[in-house]
């Protein structure tokens, strides 16, 4: 009889365990949950520095409960931690705050900087040294002047940094500072950049050492010539003023120009680039073979560049190596490496395709090709010279993913290293022997795992197994195809809700970005799913497609957008819609579209071109007119104003701005550098020409991240309520 009853009671506590987790798992997800709390929260590896046995790597944690930051030393063979640096012996005044540091070449030292903002990782603030050996901890400077780009000499003997835009040293045995420069200036921009060169050229530091630690190149900038563009703060009193220099599409650039200063001599000179001014430098690299300088001068139009070798004993220059495009060469997304035997390995989309050529310069220039067939390669990681191998991430596999490759320097041996589906972040250790792993999936979230460099797993170094997304039902990604009406076949997403019934019609909220070379249909995991998750508890289905000009397909289907912005990627979000109205389960007459940025833009866009599919749009931060954006960006792809303007007219959201009929939303940071709020200001004004009604939120002093404080938890707020009375 007892046995009886103990078989019951099993079945009775599997049946009300079952019950429970079911309960948890059909819990709602809220904004809450997602922008005020850390239950979803994601560990990584925060500034990982292999040491250069590649046997033991650095990374900065953070104890909450001491809210403190030290530098921890993993073990590579035993999987052992141990803490290397505790912030809390560094400063017998106070726990010194660890930011950021960078360890000395030798491994004997360690700078510690501040961080500031930048479009990466901008090492900025005082700077303090600490000897390992020694065990010794001092501040080196006591400034409230910025100072900038930090860093170690390849002989360990300087610290070079740029102070209000000059260059200085500091020799780390006498402590001695030594300046460099001296015409730096309010608007001379000595080893540091202006807006349009960190946001477009994705470049921070602005000044690089040669490799005997003898020579430093950098960059100066003149932006007097530069137009103002106010931000204003209207919250204070007297309203708040400041002034960036900023140039819009046809406007004048800074001067560029590339000095070499011999620290041993004290002398300065600047290397001669030839009589085209307007053109832009977007890349140096110290040639390890004879300590020359390589220098990437682009024309103003970004469909030429020269690879020049500048000598710095005597500032002269000859030209390597040109690459030509009928639209642009796509430098920001290209790769360089100079290696020791005077090889030059790079990547190119000369053959359609972006793939990795390899050129000598001998007797001659001969150049060839290593990598082949119809997929792009996005980044090469590192190059083991003595075996001949470059490892690089492509999409071989497939457009949506990221895996590592090897290849030998002939071409012969491509292999792909890691197997796991989805997107891999690789980071290789200086031998050669391991690498880094963060992955993740659509439906995944980044898992971290330590492998051999013939990609098998010495173990995990974090599973990310997070409670939360046990108690909630996560919408799943399934990806999808589907042709246009012109036969182009292109990649989508869609998650649907949980409880989805065929049976029945779902309004649709497409979310794009669409920019050149970007892609919003990947295989990883992306933290959005949370909110789009709140959304399809609420009934809807989310999509996202990449049209034509996104990336990972090759030069052609990029290169489209030539000199008509908005066009095809407009074009490709209306097809999108029309196939996702002919679905048994959509219901056509419930189609949105929502964008941030470039993607602000594309919602415009598709609500004013496709007026009679899309019934609501959200657009965060938008582009309404592409004379309102930089040089740089708007150049590569639209050419001036001047040259081309019939293009700006027909790309231009102003210009549609009669064809309004759906429901539209549209927001914008006063403080947006960006993006200016102008875009915002004069779409507006267009509207009230037509008494075209819709609605705006402006974030008072927030930049283009819309960020801070509850900020995001009212933006998305906003947003969810809207979509929900309006989709």
């Amino acid at each position: 009889m007892k046995r009886y009853f103990y078989i019951f009671g099993i079945i009775l506590f599997l049946y009300c365990n079952n019950y429970i987790t079911a309960q948890i798992r059909e819990k709602e997800i809220t904004l809450e949950d997602i922008f005020l709390s850390n239950k979803f929260a994601i560990k990584s590896l925060r500034s990982v520095t292999w040491l250069k046995s590649g046997e033991a790597y650095l990374y900065l944690y953070t104890d909450t409960s001491k809210k403190q930051t030290d530098i921890w030393k993993y073990n590579v063979k035993t999987g052992s931690q141990e803490v290397f640096i505790d912030a809390s012996k560094l400063d017998t005044q106070a726990v010194f705050r660890i930011q950021n540091y960078i360890l000395s070449p030798d491994e004997s030292k360690i700078l510690f900087t501040g961080v500031l903002p930048a479009r990466s990782v901008k090492s900025g603030g005082n700077i303090f040294l600490y000897d390992l050996k020694n065990k010794t901890f001092k501040q080196l400077t006591n400034t409230e002047s910025e100072q900038v780009n930090i860093k170690f000499s390849p002989d360990g003997k300087y610290i070079g940094f740029v102070r209000d835009n000059n260059i200085f040293i500091i020799d780390t045995f006498t402590f001695k500072e030594t300046q460099l420069t001296f015409d730096g200036g309010k608007h001379i921009l000595n080893g540091k950049f202006d807006w349009v060169y960190e946001e477009e050229w994705s470049i921070i530091d602005g000044w690089s050492w040669s490799f005997d630690s003898r020579y430093i190149a950098y960059w100066q900038l003149d932006e007097s010539q530069v137009p103002e563009f106010p931000l204003i703060d209207y919250t204070k009193t007297p309203v708040g003023i400041k002034n960036i220099r900023y140039p819009k599409a046809g406007e004048k650039n800074s001067s560029v120009k590339i000095g070499v200063i011999d620290i041993h001599k004290g002398t300065n000179q600047w290397f001669d680039l030839g009589q085209e001014e307007d053109s832009y430098i977007p890349r140096i690299f110290w040639m390890p073979n004879n300590n020359k300088l390589a220098i990437f001068k682009v024309n103003r139009l970004q469909n030429k560049l020269g690879i020049f070798e500048a000598d710095p004993m005597t500032a002269k220059t000859r030209k390597l190596l040109e690459e030509n495009s009928e639209s642009w060469v796509d430098v920001e997304q290209s790769n360089y490496f100079f290696l020791k035997n005077g090889s030059f390995i790079f990547t190119s989309e000369r053959s359609g395709y972006n793939h990795i050529y390899i050129s000598t310069f001998d007797k001659k220039i001969e150049t060839k090709q290593i990598t082949k067939g119809e997929y792009d390669v996005i980044k090469i990681l590192s190059i083991d010279e003595k075996k001949g191998v470059i490892y690089f991430t492509s999409t071989e596999k497939s457009p949506l993913e990221r895996h590592l490759y090897s290849v030998d320097f002939a071409g012969k041996k491509v292999k792909r290293i890691t197997e796991q589906d989805g997107t891999h972040s690789i980071n290789i250790s200086p031998n050669f022997k391991y690498y880094i792993d963060t992955y993740s999936n659509a439906n995944t979230v980044p898992k971290i795992i330590l492998c051999s460099i013939d990609g098998k797993l010495i173990r995990t170094i974090e599973e990310n197994n997070i409670p939360a997304f046990g108690e909630y039902k996560i919408g799943r990604k399934e990806f999808f195809q589907f042709k246009t009406s012109d036969n182009i076949e292109l990649n989508g997403w869609m998650i649907k809700p949980v409880d989805f019934n065929p049976e029945k019609k779902y309004p649709v909220l497409i979310y794009v970005y669409g920019g050149p070379g970007s892609q919003t249909v990947l295989d990883q995991w992306d933290r959005n799913n949370l909110w789009y998750t709140l959304l399809t508890q609420k009934g809807y289905i989310i999509v996202s497609v990449d049209g034509r000009g996104t990336g990972a397909r090759g030069a052609k289907f990029k290169k489209i957008v030539y000199k008509n912005l908005g066009k095809w990627e407009t074009n490709d979000q209306i097809e999108t819609a029309k196939y996702l109205s002919n679905l048994s389960f959509v219901d056509k007459n419930r189609i949105g579209i929502w964008g941030w940025s470039y993607g602000g833009y594309m919602a415009l866009m598709s609500i004013l071109l496709g007026n009679e599919i899309f019934k609501t749009a959200v657009a965060v931060a938008p582009v309404t007119d592409w004379k309102y954006y930089d040089t740089i960006y708007t150049e590569r792809y639209m050419q001036t104003p001047e040259l081309n303007p019939d293009g700006y007219k027909e790309s231009s959201v102003l210009n549609y701005a009669d064809r309004l009929k759906g429901k539209l939303l549209v927001i914008h940071g006063t403080d947006d550098d960006n993006v200016h709020w102008q875009n915002t200001i004069s779409l507006a004004n267009e509207f009230q020409k037509y008494n075209k009604q819709f609605l705006t939120m402006f974030y008072p002093g927030k930049d283009h991240s819309i960020a801070g404080g509850v900020t995001r938890l009212h933006l998305y707020t906003l947003m969810t309520n809207f979509i929900i009375e309006n989709l």
